[in-house]
């Protein structure tokens, strides 16, 4: 089973001067108290004196439940890229992780047996998925291309192919000699001995695809949409779905029970639920700030599982080698990172912050990583203004163009009101395929997004309204 950094239709935050991420939630789950702009500082504070601070998440990057046990974790690195996958061994007593750069992790009893750290790829990798006997496991990226190592045979990728949509996750076939790719359309790609029972690919879907998970025989799939929706096809049975009920945040990934008469899904604030004969052991649901979760591996035996929540890990974004324009790209990406966190001010009021007055403050925040760098850009509450103060006084990049490390990303459809500039962050990292890793604030898994700075992405900035809620407009480059 893999795991996937993948969104779902968001809920914007209707402020007059702000606008923050609620990525993956379905719901609008905005209430007076949300709306209203706090005029007291209540421990805020000013840009100028917000410290620059570890992360304090405090946790592993993997958290266990039921028989699935913590066999170690890259927290005390500083990984190149975001951990993007992970898949357990066969017997449960170790697991794998791969960051977007393609580098690969061995915990327990996991081999290593190659990566692609070094390669420097055109697109991150978004999924992994081991051989039976674990001497091997495949790698693929956001555009299609899948990476073989130890004894996993290349049966064939779509790298180089034009796609419709992103490639989200894979599962291989029991026997490991073919594997399936799904993309966020749903769309299914199958090589080797998989074959192909169906898919969503050219139907209409109220969320995108986040993820899959084949029968225990290979001879059907599921698929979970982020509003919980479970779409099955050959021998999958169908054991419920979440698609009409109403989350507090999005789906991230499903994995399935050995006998396949249940699966578990995995929610972007650490819910889990689970359907069919899948027995709950446990969840991060409930927590605040909640500790983004990417998504859920079940342990062999079925009598436990593992989510993944990669924010609790340092990054320091350099692989691959990034196009900076401006000197100070590679320090303003670190400074951003280095304040991903569930915000210490939590108990202050709704909205208190480091980076000035208890208001929505993600354009607070991008503002603050500028000027913490030596950009003389004022300290900005509406994200609009952002792009006003580029365009008379650096530079304003399209929708469509490629970003670099440091630049501002932009939501929405413009600066021109509130309702069409929405949210902003700071770009980390970007692929050459265009695709982009930010650090953003103001935003997390709703209702409570209001008191964290997260690590998003890797996503293409083209797919941006399925993937976040709502579209790029513009980049501001300093």
């Amino acid at each position: 089973m893999t795991f996937h950094r993948r969104g779902a239709l968001g809920a914007r935050k209707l402020s007059r001067v702000s606008g923050s991420l609620f990525k993956r939630s379905l719901a609008v789950v905005l209430t007076a108290s949300f709306l209203v702009v706090l005029p007291v500082l209540s421990g805020g504070q000013s840009p100028a004196s917000a410290a620059v601070q570890p992360h304090v998440y405090g946790g592993s990057g993997i958290y266990t439940y039921g028989d699935a046990h913590n066999y170690g974790s890259p927290v005390g690195s500083t990984l190149n890229s975001v951990v993007t996958a992970m898949a357990p061994t066969r017997d449960g007593h170790g697991y794998w992780l791969a960051a977007a750069d393609g580098g690969v992790f061995t915990y327990g009893d996991a081999g290593f047996h190659g990566s692609a750290g070094a390669i420097g790829l055109y697109g991150p990798v978004v999924g992994m998925a081991p051989t039976p006997d674990d001497n091997g496991y495949w790698l693929v990226a956001i555009d299609g291309g899948v990476f073989s190592y130890g004894d996993a045979g290349f049966h064939g990728s779509m790298g180089g192919h034009p796609l419709n949509a992103p490639i989200v996750g894979m599962a291989a076939t029991p026997d490991g000699r073919g594997y399936w790719l799904v993309a966020a359309d749903g769309g299914i790609f199958s090589f080797g001995d998989a074959g192909f029972h169906g898919s969503m690919g050219g139907h209409p879907l109220n969320a995108p695809v986040v993820g899959m998970a084949a029968t225990p025989d290979g001879r059907g799939y599921w698929l979970v949409a982020a509003d919980g929706g479970i779409f099955t096809f050959g021998d999958a049975g169908f054991h419920g779905s979440l698609g009409s009920d109403t989350l507090p945040a999005g789906i991230t990934g499903m994995a399935s029970t050995p006998n396949g008469g249940g699966y578990w899904l995995s929610g972007w604030d650490g819910s889990v639920y689970q359907f069919g004969n899948a027995g709950f052991f446990g969840s991060n649901g409930g927590h605040v700030p909640p500790d983004p979760t990417v998504g859920i591996a079940a342990t062999p035996d079925g009598n436990g599982y593992w989510l993944l929540m990669p924010d609790d890990i340092n990054y320091s974004f350099s692989s691959p080698a990034p196009p900076y324009r401006i000197p100070g790209g590679a320090s303003i990406a670190q400074t951003a990172e280095s304040q991903v966190e569930g915000d210490p001010d939590i108990g202050q009021g709704a909205f208190c912050n480091p980076y000035g007055p208890c208001e929505p403050w993600c354009s607070l925040f991008a503002t603050w990583v500028w000027e913490a760098n030596g950009i003389p850009i004022p300290s900005y509450a509406f994200t609009g203004d952002i792009y006003y103060w580029a365009a008379s006084n650096a530079a304003v990049l399209a929708s469509w163009a490629t970003p670099a490390p440091g630049d501002i990303i932009l939501y929405g459809t413009g600066p021109q009101s509130v309702a069409s500039s929405v949210h902003t962050g700071i770009v980390a990292q970007v692929w050459p395929d265009g695709a982009v890793i930010t650090v953003e604030g103001d935003a997390g898994p709703a209702p409570n997004g209001m008191f964290s700075v997260i690590i998003n992405g890797p996503f293409l900035p083209a797919q941006s309204e399925a993937y976040n809620g709502f579209p790029v407009y513009a980049f501001a480059d300093p």
